[in-house]
């Protein structure tokens, strides 16, 4: 099995991943990158902060690369994932694959940032004109009610009288 996967701290190079997934058996290769846009659910957007729990990261992304090339025989597959702070446009992920088939690249890279979005535990902060807010995160002071399983972005507090 053949892929590498990564985290990073500085801008990330589409060329490193690409001479990842190369090779004399490659036919086809996809690539996603993950850009950070101005706006997200109405809102600006002027800065994402990215964390990431390194370990664990490292670990889900190699386990889902697995997967993939257990699933897709003689995928060749790349990510690398940027944290810290970016700007819009700045590249925030890069998802690599390469296959002896056309059709076999576009569903590995498809398949490999699909779960890496699902499963890796790394977080991000936006920041914008109304201040920074993390993510997908829920206040645990937050009292039940449908919004919480939806991951909105206002909580609701209920204030006894």
């Amino acid at each position: 099995m053949t892929h590498f996967c990564d985290i990073q701290d500085q801008p990330l190079e589409l060329g490193e991943a690409l001479s990842k997934v190369e090779g004399p058996e490659v036919g086809g290769v996809s690539v996603f990158l993950g850009t950070v846009r101005n706006h997200s659910d109405g809102r600006v957007v002027t800065q994402l902060d990215y964390e990431a729990y390194r370990s664990m990261a490292l670990s889900q992304m190699q386990a889902i690369c697995d997967e993939i090339e257990t699933e897709i025989p003689g995928a060749r597959l790349a990510c690398v994932h940027r944290v810290g702070s970016l700007k819009v446009g700045d590249t925030a992920i890069i998802c690599a694959a390469g296959t002896p088939h056309r059709g076999e690249a576009f569903k590995a890279c498809r398949a490999l940032i699909d779960r890496i979005k699902e499963r890796v535990p790394i977080w991000k902060r936006e920041h914008g004109p109304d201040g920074p807010y993390w993510v997908g995160w829920e206040d645990a002071r937050c009292v039940g009610g449908d919004e919480h399983g939806a991951h909105q972005h206002s909580h609701r507090h209920h204030h006894e009288s």
